[in-house]
């Protein structure tokens, strides 16, 4: 059933992928109508999300953020399947960074780096930074997609540009190893998300409010002794994007403990702040808020 529903969708998928960049976007304005007015996709969710992180704002800009975020995400999930075709020079194109001498400085001290990013703008052509000559290999943590089909094709797209997925349960096992042999890379993690509350014992005040926080960025920087870079990634505008690299650190083993986590959310947080609609609000993020923090838990305090 897998291979069916892959070798239904997936002519589809690559027609949407060659079309020229006019046509792309009217397509993704056709798809917006459908997902945002007809199937109505996570609607409540995105719309409670955004209530509870910006009280202050009203009922009308609540939703007017709300429909540029659906617009956005539309474009993304389509500039995901524009990756089967796309061209180096177009891709380099749109997805341009600003500082590449910041990782060319980290590679002198022969250090991989943990590249943080968060669910904001683009994260899915960010394969471009393969482009630019860089003497160090990519990788992209992610979290395996149950269509084994589908998870083949995000990988060999991926592998276009001499990049490697690696699912999150062999992360921490794939990255000691590659530090064991001397492998030097750069490894895109996502870090955003709702950990299990069983598995977490670190809170922090993401957007005004108490949650449970993923700390395995901080902790592999301080274990392997690698650099931790924030992506701040910015749309300018429809399907380009400009990248920034933020150095949060290149002795983890030196910086206070939980210091890099709550830099990471501070400049996340900053970035949703100034344009929220760019963030992925489908997600249950705050869903443990009321949760009781354990008595052994960390809080990380902001500034």
């Amino acid at each position: 059933m897998q291979r069916l529903v892959f070798w239904l969708a997936y002519p589809l998928l690559w027609f949407i992928s060659i079309l020229p960049f006019k046509l792309f976007y009217m397509v993704s304005d056709v798809v917006y109508v459908l997902v945002y007015h007809v199937v109505r996709y996570r609607r409540k969710t995105v719309t409670s999300n955004l209530e509870l992180v910006f009280p202050e704002k009203s009922s009308e800009e609540i939703n007017k953020t709300r429909k540029k975020f659906y617009k956005h995400m539309v474009d993304m999930f389509l500039e995901m399947i524009k990756s089967i075709s796309i061209s180096n020079e177009e891709l380099k194109k749109r997805f341009t960074f600003t500082n590449l001498e910041e990782l060319q400085k980290i590679r002198k001290m022969n250090k991989s780096i943990i590249l943080a990013c968060g669910h904001y703008a683009s994260y899915e052509w960010m394969n471009a930074l393969q482009l630019y000559g860089l003497d160090y290999k990519g990788f992209g943590i992610y979290k395996k997609v149950k269509n084994r089909y589908f998870d083949k094709l995000a990988k060999d797209i991926r592998g276009r540009y001499d990049g490697v997925l690696i699912s999150t349960s062999k992360a921490t096992k794939t990255i000691t190893e590659n530090q064991e042999k001397g492998i030097l890379g750069v490894y895109a993690m996502i870090a955003d998300q709702s950990p299990k509350l069983s598995r977490t014992r670190a809170w922090a005040n993401f957007m005004g409010i108490g949650v449970p926080v993923f700390t395995g960025t901080e902790k592999l920087s301080r274990s392997l002794d690698m650099a931790v870079v924030y992506l701040h990634v910015e749309k300018v505008k429809r399907g380009y994007y400009v990248a920034t690299f933020k150095p949060l650190t290149c002795q983890p083993k030196q910086e206070p403990e939980y210091e890099i986590t709550r830099q990471y959310f501070s400049l996340l947080e900053a970035q949703i702040k100034k344009a929220p609609e760019y963030y992925l609000w489908t997600h249950k993020r705050w869903k443990h808020r009321n949760a009781s923090i354990p008595h052994d838990a960390v809080v990380i305090k902001p500034d």
